[in-house]
């Protein structure tokens, strides 16, 4: 469930701030009962832009199979990466 907190909150930057790190997941902070700004921890902030970055190339990767892309082979990859890290 998210946490939503109103304006006048911010004022005490210390709770909004551990609140963040507790819950993991982004402040939702209201102005007048509606929706106004979202306030994360540099951690979540992170995960989010790591999550959005695998969605993207998982929606690449369904596009190139849609569109009969030749699919590369594993063993040939970590192979090639082996060679290239000397492992």
């Amino acid at each position: 469930m998210p946490t939503i907190c109103p304006m006048t909150d911010l004022e005490n930057t210390r709770k909004i701030s551990e609140l963040c790190y507790q819950t993991e997941e982004p402040v939702f902070i209201t102005k007048n009962g509606t929706g106004h700004l979202v306030i994360m921890s540099m951690d979540t902030y992170e995960k989010q832009l790591g999550l959005l970055n695998i969605y993207r190339k998982l929606d690449a990767a369904e596009s190139q199979l849609k569109n009969a892309v030749p699919l590369l082979d594993g063993d040939d990859i970590f192979q090639r990466l082996r060679k290239k890290h000397g492992k």
